[in-house]
């Protein structure tokens, strides 16, 4: 069975984020950068936003904890932005290539629900999508299979067969698969279009 539509992460593979961008104009050292990021706004912490908690409370319970770094953790919200540098080269050509030979484009990214709508305000690609599913909005993050479970049904309930789902972080991929979906664990646009070329997508 080869796929006849695609399901695609966000931050990695269509759009360029990485924290450590923001923090670089915060921090002058770059080794107190990164001691922030490891210690203080880590992933894991990052995770509960992805979840559906605010940026404001989850801010809030992390600067009681270091309260010497109380705008430095607000930063994260407050100029979410600045986490951005436009797309992945060579993505964005990829989605308008399936888009304009109209295949059934979707998103599934683990994002805050209150930084989607600046961000699909900054990407017009991501229009292209015809639905895009941010974990903050369904207090799912990947990889728990459900939130894979719900993007399928909110497809229209194909088969995860006939999907390729394509996503930058191997445990992500690691569980798709395990639910008989496609997939192609992205590294750079050159990958992504010989997966896309295999699968009779392109």
């Amino acid at each position: 069975m080869a796929a006849r539509m695609a399901l695609f992460d966000l931050g990695g593979v269509i759009i360029d984020w990485s924290p450590a961008r923001l923090y670089s104009k915060i921090f002058s050292d770059p080794a107190e950068r990164d001691r922030f990021l490891a210690t203080v706004c880590t992933m894991d912490w990052h995770t509960k936003h992805d979840a559906g908690a605010s940026f404001a409370d989850n801010a809030a319970d992390l600067t009681r904890q270091f309260p010497q770094y109380e705008s430095q953790i607000r930063a994260w919200g407050a100029r979410w932005m600045e986490m951005f540098d436009g797309c992945i080269a060579g993505s964005e050509r990829l989605v308008e290539n399936l888009a304009g030979q109209g295949r059934p484009l979707f998103a599934l990214s683990n994002m805050p629900a209150e930084a989607w709508p600046p961000v699909r305000e900054a990407y017009p690609v991501l229009a292209r999508f015809r639905q895009v599913f941010v974990s903050g909005d369904i207090k799912l993050v990947k990889p728990d299979p459900r939130i894979f479970h719900y993007a399928l049904a909110r497809m229209g309930g194909p088969s995860p067969g006939e999907v390729l789902f394509v996503d930058d972080v191997a445990r992500n991929v690691a569980t798709a698969d395990a639910l008989g979906f496609r997939t192609h664990l992205f590294r750079n646009a050159a990958g992504l279009e010989r997966a896309l070329l295999l699968e009779g997508l392109l």
